[in-house]
């Protein structure tokens, strides 16, 4: 198939299927871009927008996505990597086939994509956009190592690259969203509360640790405040390097205080918590216990 004469600018959008994707994806359709909406599932094709299937974690999906995009378009004028995963629990307990599970979704799955369209970007003198996270360039904080060092990961990747292809004449953004309102933030208590093993020492600090984001949740922001961030970045003629949107101010400012000062401020605010937690814990199982040690003996 030969390309389409439609001169309209093209994207590619991983993690298209819903939330924050789906939002940039709509936004950039709605303003007159063709969209190539990308997830492991197709997304529904809608004005402007066409779902493809593919795994960013499989370098032969990625190549026949650009196989496509060649065939149906002929240009690629930004690509968008949304495409990611959780990764929470602790680091002491957390399976390191998870953590590699992570590291190659959030990590390896932009480098791939990157790498498969980048013949397609370079010919139509098209733009990166990284998303990254507020826990990019942030000290890491408890039962988020995993996700963390996925994101530092992202920071780096992301200056690297666009201190090579700026050399080309090509453009790296890095997008660092702070909470944002989507499925995957709103089971954040549930995967909390399933992150540790049975009898684990951090059964209390994951329920501390969950119920606190889970609170950040209830104050996450609006999906279209970012896809309007996102448009931003890859669309205006001299973008920043990177674009902080919505993060927590509490996280923030912990980030610009000395680290030690930092570390003795959270054993003083969940300490104590995490203490009372254990004791709630220990309280339950014990309870269990009677209940059925008397419905043993009924």
């Amino acid at each position: 198939m030969s390309p389409t004469k439609n001169t309209a600018p093209v994207a590619v959008i991983t993690g298209a299927g819903g939330g924050l994707g789906a939002a940039t994806a709509e936004l950039y359709a709605s303003r007159g871009w063709a969209v190539v909406a990308v997830d492991l599932t197709a997304p529904a094709d809608r004005a402007g927008i066409t779902g493809v299937a593919a795994d960013v974690t499989d370098s032969a999906s990625l190549a026949a996505l650009a196989d496509r995009v060649r065939d149906e378009h002929g240009r690629l004028d930004a690509v968008i990597t949304f495409a990611g995963v959780l990764g929470i629990g602790p680091l002491g307990e957390l399976d390191p086939d998870r953590v590699q599970q992570v590291i190659d979704v959030n990590v390896m799955g932009t480098v791939r994509t990157v790498h498969a369209l980048f013949d397609l970007l370079r010919g139509s003198g098209g733009r990166v956009v990284l998303i990254s996270s507020e826990t990019g360039p942030q000290h890491a904080m408890p039962m988020n190592g995993a996700y963390a060092m996925s994101k530092h990961a992202i920071e780096a990747y992301g200056d690297s690259l666009r201190r090579e292809l700026m050399f080309l004449g090509l453009d790296v953004v890095l997008v660092q969203p702070g909470p944002f309102r989507t499925g995957m933030t709103a089971s954040i208590l549930r995967r909390f509360q399933e992150s540790t093993r049975p009898g684990s020492p951090f059964a209390a600090m994951a329920a501390v640790m969950g119920e606190l984001a889970a609170g950040e949740d209830d104050k996450a922001a609006d999906p279209r405040i970012l896809a309007e961030a996102v448009w931003t970045a890859g669309t205006t003629s001299r973008p920043r390097h990177r674009y902080a949107v919505k993060w927590d101010v509490s996280r923030r400012v912990m980030d610009w205080l000395p680290v030690p000062l930092v570390d003795r401020a959270l054993r003083l605010a969940l300490g104590g918590k995490i203490d009372a937690k254990a004791a709630e814990l220990r309280r339950d199982a014990d309870a269990a216990v009677t209940a059925e040690d008397a419905g043993a003996r009924s």
